[in-house]
């Protein structure tokens, strides 16, 4: 059935408008599917990262910062709905604090940053079938946005979901949306190549790209960054962090030991048996950001040697054609992550840069954070911790999904002089509560008054 199932998506994703490159990539894919791969990667076919130059340690003039930052694009990959916190919208139109959202503060940080250093730096926004029009309507209060006659977005593709039976593409019915997947962040390229638009940025006399999630507040466009990454000449740059025990979830770098190629390893391309490796942060030192730095001209001379099918490594992901619904059929989704095309590169580079630059929200855990006093956003949308550790935040199943988080929490909480705060049970808190030290709200649930003192009992 794997030809004929490989048939029926192509026809599906021709109807649906989804463009050529990424439907070669998609077959691409379906063809390692069905021939059994499982797209994982063996801890004895890698080694970990040595050292790596740090974000601290560079040295860049300030003229070369400058001209280095006007032939840089800033690309946010902006496709998610942040299903996981009951958002049914882009995650990036979440208000974060004092009424601005993600995409309000990025757009902070694109105009200040053109202010400062005289740079052209269009803010480009991969957008899903999903968050285009919304993304779009939020953009137009923002007219000195677009650049140099550029789209303020483009659109990644989307995939057939396969039933894991016979990988034909499955019919849902009840959700035809359903029946449709987004197929990784490494869609990126195959979108840029079918949109034109990285032909356009060529044109227009863009080199460098510097690339992240749009909701990591964190990843400014640097210019520091774009000089020195400009100055070494390398086709990309990967920025990591030090792992902390805190830090096992994420995907890492290493090197594949058959030819010294500098890799990117995700949880879904891990095997059970090599978990306590993969876990392990004394091993695998840093963890991949998501922060990318691209030479244009060299992705584009990989695109053309590739015909746009850059070949990265398959996550395999089985789930249920409906989500919320564990009995509805197992269905694969094909995936790949953007971060992995690191090995498809000589010369590629690793920075190691501070957590300032990794600020993601993924849950409401991290969204109470950014509401609180440990950041402060300036007129620049530069995000700034006031405080030297960030606390640890554990919130309960109450709090999954952000309309209930709201209701609970409907005042930023003073997190300065905590350590960290666990809440088990459900508890809604007043205006000014203040958390010191290690606070740990049990399950009998409650009602925090307005200016409580929380401390350590």
């Amino acid at each position: 059935m794997s030809e004929q199932g490989l048939q029926q998506a192509r026809r599906k994703m021709t109807d649906a408008g989804v463009g050529p490159t990424a439907i070669d990539v998609f077959s691409h894919y379906y063809e390692r599917v069905a021939s059994g791969a499982t797209g994982l990667i063996s801890e004895d076919s890698i080694r970990p990262v040595g050292e790596v130059p740090a974000l601290d340690d560079i040295g860049v003039d300030e003229q070369q910062a400058r001209e280095a930052l006007d032939r840089t694009v800033f690309i946010k990959l902006n496709g998610g709905l942040g299903t996981s916190m009951g958002l049914a919208r882009a995650k990036s139109l979440l208000e974060v604090r004092d009424g601005s959202t993600f995409l309000d503060i990025l757009v902070r940080q694109a105009l200040s940053a053109r202010r400062r250093y005289g740079a052209r730096l269009p803010l480009l926004l991969m957008d899903s079938f999903n968050t285009h029009e919304d993304t779009l309507a939020a953009l137009a209060k923002h007219p000195g946005l677009p650049v140099d006659g550029l789209p303020l977005d483009f659109l990644q593709s989307k995939e057939p979901k396969l039933l894991a039976s016979d990988l034909t593409p499955v019919e849902w019915p009840a959700d035809p949306s359903l029946e449709w997947c987004p197929p990784g962040h490494g869609d990126i390229y195959a979108s840029l190549h079918d949109s034109g638009l990285l032909d356009r940025l060529l044109a227009a006399g863009y080199r460098y790209a510097t690339v992240s999630n749009s909701d990591n507040l964190g990843a400014i466009p640097d210019a520091r960054i774009a000089g020195w990454f400009a100055a070494t000449g390398a086709p990309w740059c990967s920025e990591v962090c030090e792992r902390t025990p805190n830090d096992r979830k994420g995907g890492h770098l290493a090197v594949r030991r058959a030819d010294g190629r500098l890799i990117l390893r995700d949880t879904a391309q891990t095997a059970e048996a090599d978990m306590r490796f993969f876990t392990d942060e004394t091993v695998h030192r840093y963890f991949n950001t998501n922060n990318l730095w691209w030479n244009l001209e060299a992705l584009r001379a990989k695109l053309d040697e590739t015909g746009g099918v850059l070949g990265l490594p398959l996550i395999r992901n089985t789930k249920t054609v409906d989500p919320t619904d564990p009995g509805s059929p197992a269905v694969i989704q094909v995936e790949s992550a953007m971060g992995a095309a690191i090995e498809l590169f000589d010369d590629a580079r690793v920075l190691k840069v501070g957590r300032d630059r990794f600020v993601p929200v993924k849950k409401t855990n991290e969204l109470l954070l950014l509401r609180s006093d440990v950041y402060e956003i300036g007129d620049d949308g530069v995000l700034r911790a006031r405080v030297g550790r960030i606390p640890g935040i554990d919130l309960g199943p109450a709090y999954t999904f952000v309309d209930e988080f709201d209701r609970r929490v409907p005042h930023p909480v003073h997190l300065r002089e905590a350590n960290s705060l666990t809440v088990t049970g459900d508890w809604s808190f007043g205006s000014d509560v203040r958390v010191v030290g290690d606070v740990v709200l049990g399950a009998e649930g409650g009602t925090v008054p307005d200016g409580a003192v929380l401390r350590a009992r």
